[in-house]
């Protein structure tokens, strides 16, 4: 796919499913190399005709309110990385022989384009954990002194990073089982699974069909295939996968860790895979005091990210100054403030079980604010495995009753008290409620292991709104 290619697309017939993130940039550069391009949409709400008034200006054509049918001709689908696989849409293109891509697969095919060097992918996913560890990799790839970009499911269209006037010298990549889904012919330098927990499986149909898709992220990798020890699903894709010659499987681990693996000895964060005499040598990185905030999964993520960094060459030096310059995102295990000796902990983004688990297992004695939409979840596993760290549980949201009959269940000595609302003010009741609750020393912690469209518009409004009752705590 060299710098012949722009004339592959003079005059094809491509449609665009989607109006959205990927699908506008899509369409737009389609059309800029003289594709015919068609958006179908299902919906047909004013932000949409503004959009498709903006796409038709420049020459595309829209179709809104039907995204079911293909156009006649078409040659490609690109479709936005939501859309289910079941739609009638890639039924009749399946049928027609016509190849679907997502806008991952689009930038792949497209990063040489114009005979540019392409930038090598570090390519991250995984159930929980995914943006951190690919903002973590990209600080440290920044410490080495490497042009690089956190890009993908992140918010920074791939599109716009492959075909922006910067060079990169590498990008740091984060990509959903979604956008895998789309990218068959994605070849990653290197890549990791964090991590494999049910999510998303109204998407992917079943848990085997989620995991097959994350699997894609290890398919012809050529240096480096990261998994996680504690997670032997994610080691199990790394088998199962088809690796260039000489790529190596690297583990990382909170304990000590074996050859070929990255791991914890001593509050020091080691690598026995990328150094000389594995079986005898190991080189400190960084100290686990280096990573914000150093919970467990949190040291895991950057363990992954340090990886994913040494297979691409990066000396020891820039990890621990990566580490140390990286800030996490909001709304992630975010420490909001002390009041009367006890901690309040933002975890927000905590949106299903698996990372509500990660959160919990963080601290020692917890007053949880809990609850929201379920998505399907159950909560038993993750009930049983924190029961001893909970002083107590406030709950609040739609489905806080399944949180509530697995802490009957698994939990029974643990006080509960359930707000039984659902407006945007339940928030400052639980926050006042968990104060009551809450003895010097312990954490009142948001990690509600659900989704939040029932009470907020997403996760960072709850996120805001907690804080915000924490802060009239304290006046």
């Amino acid at each position: 796919m060299g710098s012949g290619q722009v004339t592959d697309w003079q005059g094809k017939n491509v449609t665009v499913a989607g109006l959205g993130v990927s699908g506008i940039p899509a369409a737009k550069v389609l059309h800029g190399l003289g594709a015919q391009v068609t958006v179908v949409n299902d919906g047909d709400d004013a932000r949409a005709r503004e959009q498709a008034a903006e796409l038709e200006a420049l020459g595309v054509t829209v179709r809104l309110g039907d995204g079911a049918t293909l156009p006649e001709g078409t040659e490609l689908v690109v479709t936005a990385p939501g859309w289910k696989p079941d739609k009638p849409l890639f039924t009749a293109a399946h049928e027609a022989g016509v190849p679907v891509w997502g806008d991952v697969e689009l930038a792949w095919r497209l990063r040489e384009l114009g005979g540019r060097k392409a930038a090598p992918w570090l390519c991250v996913t995984g159930t929980n954990g995914k943006t951190t560890t690919t903002r973590m990799l990209a600080s440290i790839l920044t410490a080495a002194g490497l042009r690089t970009a956190a890009v993908g499911n992140i918010g920074v269209s791939l599109l716009d990073a492959v075909l922006g006037e910067e060079p990169y010298d590498v990008l740091a990549v984060e990509l959903s089982s979604y956008q895998l889904h789309w990218a068959p012919s994605l070849r990653a330098h290197s890549a990791t699974v964090l991590n494999l927990a049910p999510d998303h499986l109204d998407w992917h149909g079943s848990m085997e069909a989620y995991a097959k898709d994350k699997g894609r992220v290890y398919e012809g990798n050529r240096v480096a295939c990261v998994y996680n020890v504690a997670d032997k699903a994610t080691e199990d894709l790394v088998r199962e996968a088809d690796v260039e010659e000489g790529c190596r499987a690297i583990g990382f681990t909170l304990a000590a860790p074996a050859p070929s693996q990255l791991g914890v000895v001593d509050g020091i964060l080691v690598d026995r895979a990328f150094v000389e005499n594995r079986q005898q040598n190991a080189q400190e990185l960084a100290e686990v005091s280096d990573v914000n905030p150093p919970a467990p999964h949190n040291i895991a993520n950057a363990l992954a990210a340090a990886a994913l960094a040494r297979a691409f060459g990066v000396p020891a030096k820039a990890v621990r100054d990566g580490l140390r310059a990286f800030t996490p995102d909001a709304h992630r295990i975010a420490h909001v403030a002390d009041v009367d000796g006890v901690a309040y902990v933002d975890d927000s983004k905590a949106t299903n079980t698996h990372a509500a688990e990660a959160s919990l297992a963080a601290y020692e004695s917890i007053v949880w604010i809990a609850g929201g939409l379920a998505k399907g979840a159950t909560f038993d596993e993750l009930v049983a495995k924190s029961a001893k760290r909970l002083r107590a549980v406030v709950l609040i949201g739609a489905d806080r009753a399944l949180i509530r009959e697995a802490l009957t269940r698994h939990a029974p000595e643990v006080p509960v008290v359930d707000l039984d609302r659902t407006d945007t003010g339940a928030m400052l009741a639980a926050v006042q409620e968990a104060r009551r609750l809450a003895v010097e020393g312990d954490t009142v912690l948001l990690a509600p292991a659900c989704a939040s469209m029932d009470m907020f518009v997403n996760y960072n409004q709850r996120g805001d709104v907690f804080a915000q009752a924490v802060g009239e705590l304290g006046t």
